[in-house]
């Protein structure tokens, strides 16, 4: 996909589509305006519903990079919002986040010129806008226009990195079809991405997603193209095509069989760069009896000869690849990550475990062997307001990076 060379003809798209979205909800809504239309738009106010949902976390990093200290961070992150009610099928939400430094304990770099002697804790101290859009819903069509969460399928491409205080969102206009039953359509243009790193470091840009899905008595069936153009100084390009099954099938009372498979191609341009293009594949197998749940992983995000590795830009990445974050930008020779996991219950607590073993897609610059990780969660679920857990992350080093130990302390409040 080519960028514009003008910043006119950006503005101009921008507008335009934007034009588009607005028209579409009020072309939904003109037949049924009525005379107390505003008695209407009261009610809907007084019928809204504000909530909350906070979190304090106490997080460590501990490293064996060289000339990088410990760090420690306790933060809480706040937020605030507001659903009205419907209008002739129109609401609107409005929210705001904030995340704040609690007792001073700030030993960390936020990314952002805070501490950067210190490892990595990428939760900045930030207020901002968290959503803030117009819904237009009817049985078929749900359309959407402001800034908004968006997630696809299991957050692989496209996600809302729920895991940092500060979630990533989108300045964007969103259409999500159902024509029939089982089946869905979906279409976002993004005009800018609200990273997790607070307002100075969101990216403007023009990505299209595409994503349709149909549900089948053994799983859901996924078609993707996903369009990403980053609209900055140095314009980048992400064009990804893929298809995906996955689902879970029972095979007595007390046994589930669970599978997926995907495949992605990615063709990623640069300027002033060569082009260059890369697979993804992700294979995974599981069973779930009575509540213990257990899964073999095999996912390859591949590499260009050496030179360049799949990449998922928009993603939940915490998610995937090992909770120490080790590889939040896929190497260059790739990335093959086979693994293992078991979760379930017991007493009311949900428990897991992970075992990730890491190795480069094509080895180059002697680089081969990518590490290992092994993942602990503990967490519990008090109330349908109340929560807290605890998370630790080892991942042993290979012929790159540094052992790191990374853990998680936290409860969370919502009403």
């Amino acid at each position: 996909m080519k960028a514009y060379s003008q910043n006119t003809k950006v503005k101009q798209t921008k507008v335009n589509l934007l034009g588009l979205a607005v028209a579409a909800v009020m072309a939904g809504q003109a037949s049924a305006v009525s005379a107390d239309l505003g008695s209407d738009i009261t009610d809907a106010f007084k019928n809204g519903k504000a909530y909350g949902d906070f979190r304090l976390r106490y997080e460590t990093v501990d490293s064996e990079t060289a000339n990088k200290d410990k760090a420690e961070g306790l933060t809480l992150r706040s937020r605030l919002g507001y659903n009205t009610g419907e209008v002739q099928g129109v609401s609107a939400t409005i929210e705001f986040e904030d995340s704040r430094v609690v007792a001073g304990i700030d030993d960390y770099n936020d990314t952002n010129g805070h501490n950067g002697s210190n490892e990595v804790i990428a939760d900045p101290e930030t207020t901002e806008m968290d959503q803030g859009y117009i819904q237009y819903k009817n049985d078929m069509v749900t359309t959407k226009l402001g800034r908004q969460v968006l997630t696809l399928d299991n957050h692989r491409f496209v996600g809302h990195v729920g895991w940092r205080q500060d979630r990533q969102t989108f300045d964007a206009g969103t259409i999500k079809l159902t024509p029939m039953k089982n089946l869905t359509a979906e279409y976002a243009y993004l005009m800018q991405r609200n990273r997790i790193f607070g307002e100075e470091k969101d990216l403007d840009s023009k990505d299209h997603l595409f994503n349709i899905g149909y549900k089948t008595p053994f799983g859901k069936a996924t078609a993707y193209a996903y369009l990403l153009e980053e609209d900055n100084a140095s314009e980048k390009s992400y064009d990804t095509y893929g298809l995906r099954f996955s689902g879970k099938t029972e095979i007595n009372s007390d046994l589930k069989a669970l599978y997926t498979a995907e495949y992605a191609q990615q063709d990623f341009s640069e300027e002033g760069k060569d082009d260059r293009d890369a697979d993804y594949m992700n294979l995974e197998a599981g069973a779930e009896f009575k509540g213990v749940t257990a899964t073999l992983g095999y996912e390859v995000l591949g590499s260009d000869d050496g030179a360049y590795g799949f990449s998922t830009p928009l993603a939940t990445l915490h998610k995937f690849n090992g909770w120490a974050d080790q590889f939040l930008g896929t190497p260059a020779q790739g990335l093959v990550d086979m693994s293992v996991s078991v979760s379930g219950k017991l007493a009311g607590v949900k428990l897991m475990a992970v075992y990730h073993e890491f190795e480069a897609d094509e080895e180059s610059n002697g680089v081969d062997d990518l590490g290992s990780e092994v993942d602990f969660l503990v967490a519990k679920k008090f109330s349908d307001n109340y929560s807290g857990g605890f998370k630790y992350a080892a991942y042993s080093a290979g012929d790159t990076k540094a052992d790191t130990d990374k853990a998680w302390l936290w409860v969370s409040a919502k009403f």
